[in-house]
């Protein structure tokens, strides 16, 4: 029932905040917490028992990517948390991402630690959505994981990654991007996903949700996010005069 109650909160946020754009984040080497989240004195309550830890996607700082959500959660009564991975050239959440999902396991230790709670539950977005399953599955993490929600997840790779060049953002759809060790990680087919995706979709312990977008059109074929055995929620527009939800979109329910 607890993990239905976070799933709501979190599609309600897409339909509400989810549209709009994030507020302007502050410099990336600043990397300040989102507001209500990383409060290491926060207790779970019997209502919401397992701290919820968001995980950004690829070259987004915890800060950018979840901005709008962080304080939704915490009014909601939840204890947030929330993490910078994956740093390589500068770049956040762009390295190795076997290295990231145990840069998450530490992270969720200390999270535990500090909180006296057995579990948490994970939300994350697009490669952070997929990469707490490498944490799950081959890092130990299944007894660690109450709920894992996935945001656009690059669960199976993708065809659509973007990487970063000189000149700003651009797609890159090859399987060996030298800038981007988590873009080539991601790529559909790749050696990393086909070791991610050896053990299933899911592992017995945590319960799997998946949130998308048919819009989508970084993580595609959109179809590709959904996972064997998790729960699925689609967010669309439905209201005259709304933008599609895209992926960068479903980024700013953040």
């Amino acid at each position: 029932m607890r993990r239905f109650r976070l799933t709501a909160v979190l599609a309600a946020a897409a339909l509400t905040i989810g549209l709009f754009a994030a507020p302007a984040a502050q410099a990336d080497s600043i990397s300040p917490d989102p507001p209500g989240a990383n409060d290491w004195t926060c207790k779970p309550s019997s209502v919401h028992p397992y701290p919820v830890v968001l995980v950004p996607g690829t070259f987004e700082t915890m800060y950018k990517n979840w901005a709008l959500l962080s304080p939704v959660l915490k009014e909601q009564g939840y204890c947030v948390f929330a993490l910078n991975y994956g740093v390589a050239n500068g770049v956040p959440a762009s390295g190795a991402i076997r290295n990231s999902a145990a840069e998450l396991a530490t992270f969720v230790k200390s999270v535990l630690g500090a909180t006296g709670a057995k579990k948490v539950d994970l939300v994350g977005h697009s490669q952070g959505g997929m990469m707490p399953r490498y944490y799950i599955g081959f890092l130990g993490g299944a007894k660690y994981v109450h709920h894992l929600v996935g945001i656009a997840p690059s669960s199976h790779g993708t065809q659509g990654l973007i990487a970063p060049s000189p000149a700003g953002m651009i797609l890159d759809t090859t399987a060996t991007s030298t800038l981007c060790q988590a873009c080539a990680d991601q790529h559909a087919g790749s050696a990393f996903m086909a070791k991610l995706n050896s053990i299933g979709d899911t592992v017995p312990g945590p319960s799997y949700t998946v949130i998308s977008t048919r819009y989508d059109e970084v993580v595609t074929p959109y179809t590709s996010q959904a996972l064997v055995g998790a729960g699925e929620a689609s967010v669309q527009p439905c209201a005259p005069g709304l933008l599609p939800s895209r992926h960068f979109r479903t980024r700013s329910i953040s």
